[in-house]
């Protein structure tokens, strides 16, 4: 269970690294299962940098067990409510290959349309789940960027201008941005609305591995416009606290 300190930060910073969540044994099956997705499937010979696989979750209980075979999900559900979560139907195997001269010029959303659209809005989630599957214990080891506290901000900025701005690059004042680290089997908990990228590997000699689950509140598609404007809508516990802003 998170403690109150714990939750103070999510609230206050837009995410959190727990560590040490994911048991031995469930990491050295799910190394075992990424070893054989990327053999079958390997990176180009001179890839550098960023390489995905998405897979059904349906189909990999060696990947959604560091999620749901763990402590993981049910710190989610600390920051949303007990039983309003969905298990995510995808998963994501996202690495990162030195040697990668690379520093991200600024953060995105997790979204298709770089610009606005002024369509319907599609894609959103409440948080992101990640596992790290290799120890990060440096900067620039493949780490992932995020700009704290920018999902207070994006907020901010969706009230003001609307929804139908919607898109991966909004135009809002930055924070200096920190890389996350960590040991293989820490969890990092991130709000949707959390700037974040994709960092380099040039400190580094070993791949970067790390497991994403984008996961949803049970009614997150009913309420898609609403979410991006208010932060804690589907953070009731969070919600629910008096000092907490939107």
């Amino acid at each position: 269970m998170l403690s109150d300190a714990r939750i103070n930060e999510f609230a206050e910073r837009g995410y959190i690294v727990v560590p040490q969540v994911v048991p031995g044994d469930i990491l050295d099956e799910a190394t075992e299962r990424i070893d054989k997705v990327t053999a079958a499937d390997p990176p180009a010979g001179d890839k550098r940098g960023a390489h995905f696989h998405f897979l059904e979750t349906k189909d990999e209980p060696a990947l959604i067990a560091p999620l749901t075979g763990s402590p993981a999900f049910g710190l989610a559900e600390d920051l949303a409510g007990r039983g309003t979560l969905k298990v995510p139907w995808q998963v994501q195997i996202a690495l990162n290959i030195p040697p990668y001269s690379h520093r991200p010029g600024g953060p995105h959303i997790d979204t298709a349309n770089a610009e606005p659209t002024g369509g319907p809005i599609r894609g959103t989630f409440t948080l992101l789940a990640g596992i790290l599957m290799t120890d990060q214990l440096t900067e620039n080891s493949g780490n992932l960027w995020v700009w704290p506290g920018t999902h207070r901000t994006h907020a901010e900025y969706f009230r003001e201008h609307g929804t139908q701005m919607f898109c991966a690059y909004p135009p809002i004042d930055l924070p200096v941005p920190e890389q996350i680290t960590g040991h293989a089997g820490d969890l990092l908990l991130a709000h949707y609305l959390l700037g974040h990228n994709i960092g380099g590997n040039y400190g580094s000699e070993q791949t970067r591995r790390a497991l994403y689950f984008r996961i949803s509140n049970l009614d997150h598609e009913s309420h898609r416009d609403e979410f991006l404007q208010d932060t804690w809508l589907d953070y009731e516990p969070i919600r629910s606290r008096p000092a907490t802003s939107r």
